[in-house]
Formats: C-alpha cells, structure tokens, sequence
C-alpha cells in the first residue's frame, strides 16, 4: 500500500460511514420509524473516523506535512464528506505520494517511528486495531456528543 492509497481508502470510507449515518439520522428524526441506524452506524462511523484520524497523522508526518496542513486534513473528519475534498485538494497538490518516504536515518523521531511501522507492518496494523479499539472504548465511556 502507498501513502496515496492508504489515505484515500480511508478517507472514502470515512465519507462513506458520514453518508450511512445521516441516513439512520433522518430515519430516526425526520421518518422517525427507526433509530437503529443511528445505532449502528454511529459506531461504525465513529471506528472509521478514528481510523482515518491516525492514518492521515501517519501519512502526514511521512509525507512531510506542515502542522497546519496535518491539522487541515484532521479537521476534514468533521463536516460530512469533507475527507473527500481534503483528499482531491492532496491529491492536486502532489501531497500524497506512491511511495513511503520515512526511512531508519530520517531527521526526525516521529518519520523514524513511521518508518518503524512499515517495517512491520503486520504489528502496525494490529497495533492500528488496539488503538482503534482502546480510543472508541474511551469516546463510548465519555457518553454521546451532547445536543
């Protein structure tokens, strides 16, 4: 997997989980025959924007983000489907690259660290999950988002 299609599954699938959940939000407020889609897919969409919110910190501390460009591409999980504008306004500026460039000697700890995580991939992906995991245990422990 590349940085570009790494990010871009991600961000599709954050979009995506936006669009179920405003689906099961007018089932429950506006039909108002059921909230089980609220249900359902607000937990999905809730695993799904964690996931991309580390993606896109791995993806831009390899591709060499500037802070406010990290911050940009973070706060595009807001808004529905803003990861996909986030995603072509990166992909226009030549942001998301077709290969990894964090290497073992790179200056900084956080690129050595992504490069650490390719090397192992398969324990980078697992520790995804964990992280994944633990961060929806403690958003689900904090309660819904008020309103």
């Amino acid at each position: 997997m590349t940085p570009r299609s790494t990010f871009r599954a991600l961000a599709v699938a954050e979009a995506v989980t936006w669009g179920l959940l405003l689906t099961g939000m007018f089932l429950k407020y506006v039909t108002e025959t059921t909230d089980l889609g609220v249900r359902v897919f607000g937990m999905v969409h809730g695993v799904v924007f964690i996931a991309y919110c580390l993606v896109a910190v791995v993806v831009a501390v390899d591709q060499r983000w500037s802070l406010a460009r990290t911050a940009l591409g973070l706060v595009a999980a807001v808004p529905p489907f803003a990861t996909l504008l986030f995603e072509a306004y990166a992909e226009r500026r030549d942001l998301l690259g077709t290969e990894w460039l964090s290497r073992p000697d790179s200056l900084t700890a956080p690129q050595r660290s992504v490069c650490w995580l390719l090397e192992h991939y398969r324990l980078a992906i697992g520790l995804l999950v964990l992280a994944v995991a633990l961060l929806t245990a403690g958003a689900l422990a904090a309660g819904p988002p008020v309103g």
